[in-house]
């Protein structure tokens, strides 16, 4: 297919060479023009602004860091008649996405919020979650493209805010679980237990989760820290989750702690850095680090 990419980054980046090396016809765009150049070079074609983009092909993908970044760039596409199909893969809430696909459907666009889930290393890999909804004839379309990014692809519906519906949930839960397995885990190195062994005992338990699963095993345990994910998108999530859920009148009691202490955390430098990163404010509170030998 002639596809457009705007946006080139952790993620992004990962969308444009698997979708190169699927034999697309590739157009991209980002505001960094380093970014945009390593693509370019891969044999993608620049474009200097999103509407030169827009005009070049009717598929646009968006995969951009923030919900307001999403609603400026959705109203740039809409001015251009030649789109016929926009696909968010960015993590935009429910309440933009309703506002975006809005604009666009009053221009005969159809919108599929199609947020995706596992990271930067299973971009690359082509792994990832894939959660998408919006006109069911627009996602049959655009589902082999879906397939060459992500290997579990759900569709949810005709609404195109359900995917994004879905994917605030799935990262406020696992914040929640990630802060609370930091804690429990530094408490673990304090009593005396070696961190190895002890997620080891909890992986094969009930209170294993992605993060003692992936997270802290893969960037903790050596004290690594890369950057797959920053605190600062994470909070961003799980604050829409709960305003979301506010919205609906839902309450939540434990999940507004995390977005709390990833808060606290980007008040401390730590926006920029991964979200596993924060669990050394924990560490230096109790006197240990987890990784290293029980004292």
């Amino acid at each position: 297919m002639k596809l457009g990419l705007i946006g080139l980054g952790n993620i992004g980046q990962h969308f444009a060479n698997r979708l190169l090396a699927a034999g697309h016809e590739l157009i991209v765009h980002d505001r960094s023009s380093a970014a945009q150049e390593r693509i370019v070079a891969r044999g993608a074609k620049g474009a200097g602004s999103v509407e030169e983009l827009a005009e070049q092909t009717p598929i646009v993908l968006l995969c951009l860091p923030m919900p307001a970044v999403v609603a400026e760039v959705g109203a740039q596409v809409a001015k251009v008649k030649n789109v016929r199909i926009l696909v968010d893969l960015s993590t935009t809430g429910p309440s933009v996405t309703k506002t975006v696909e809005a604009l666009l459907s009053q221009q005969g666009i159809a919108m599929i919020g199609s947020p995706v889930s596992g990271g930067t290393v299973a971009a690359e890999k082509g792994t990832l979650a894939v959660m998408a909804a919006g006109p069911k004839e627009a996602f049959d379309e655009i589902e082999p493209v879906l397939r060459v990014i992500g290997k579990n692809v759900f569709y949810l519906g005709a609404d195109p805010s359900l995917g994004q519906t879905t994917k605030i949930i799935n990262n406020t839960l696992y914040a929640t679980s990630m802060v609370a397995s930091c804690e429990a885990l530094v408490y673990g190195v304090k009593a005396g237990l070696d961190p190895q062994t002890l997620l080891d005992v909890i992986n094969v338990s009930s209170g294993r989760s992605f993060a003692t699963l992936e997270r802290i095993p893969q960037c903790v345990l050596d004290r690594s820290f890369p950057v797959r994910f920053t605190t600062e998108l994470l909070h961003k999530d799980v604050k829409m989750c709960i305003d979301e859920a506010e919205k609906l009148g839902v309450p939540m009691l434990v999940n507004p702690a995390a977005r709390q202490f990833l808060a606290f955390a980007i008040t401390q430098g730590d926006g920029q850095r991964d979200n596993v990163y924060p669990i050394r404010h924990i560490e230096q509170w109790a006197g240990v680090e987890f990784g290293a030998k029980p004292q």
